[in-house]
């Protein structure tokens, strides 16, 4: 398995390249800004792009979807809360005022511990509310793609449409009781000391999630 990790668009969103090396056979994790540079990237490493992949519904995670599914032919990912709730009128206004492209309704809809493979990989998806009422972290073969859930010693804020302290807290507490210590972390956004992380150094230094545990 190899991981790009390609900070795209205004907000530096972290969209993560996914892909088995022996296929060929790969995803885009939020694709969200820089669309052809990110389709040139693709065409130049041979990848067959399965799946478009959001680990929530901000527009600022999602508005590149549309560009690059019509260049690929790959299907978009979402879960099944974010994808009603951001599809709302008032939501996709919301996103328009913030200069952001609609991304439309997704193709596949998944719930938690639904599963997709691509090549010889699969990913597994585990709902986490709290950013969003439909927020996911991506695990695959031991990464988790935690988009603004979890950050590096942060975590997403929760004071938008659909957001809860309460609900993001009890999701980071169950990731880091189901989900093993090395676990690598891959956040949405770099704002932490370092790129990537463990479950295990968030749960030690991570005040969101170190205060709270039991």
């Amino acid at each position: 398995m190899k991981i790009e990790q390609i900070p795209v668009g205004f907000m530096q969103v972290f969209c993560y390249l996914v892909y088995d090396e022996e296929s060929k056979e790969g995803i885009l994790i939020d694709p969200a800004g820089n669309e052809q540079e990110l389709i040139e990237f693709l065409r130049q490493k041979g990848i067959i792009l399965r799946y478009i992949v959001n680990t929530h519904g901000h527009a600022d995670h999602t508005c590149g979807n549309s560009p690059i599914r019509e260049a690929t032919g790959a299907s978009v990912v979402m879960h099944a809360k974010d994808d009603s709730f951001f599809q709302r009128p008032e939501n996709k206004m919301f996103a328009r005022s913030m200069g952001f492209a609609d991304s439309g309704p997704t193709d596949v809809r998944v719930n938690d511990g639904d599963e997709l493979t691509f090549g010889n990989l699969t990913m597994k998806f585990i709902h986490t509310p709290g950013h969003t009422p439909g927020a996911c972290c991506i695990l695959i073969d031991g990464n988790l793609f935690t988009g603004d859930t979890l950050f590096v010693g942060a975590v997403g804020r929760t004071d938008l449409p659909g957001g809860s302290y309460e609900v993001l807290i009890k999701s980071l507490q169950d990731l880091v009781k189901k989900l093993p210590p090395d676990t690598v972390v891959w956040p949405g956004h770099d704002y932490g000391d370092r790129p990537r992380s463990t479950l295990k150094h968030e749960a030690e230094t991570n005040p969101y999630i170190a205060e709270y545990m039991e």
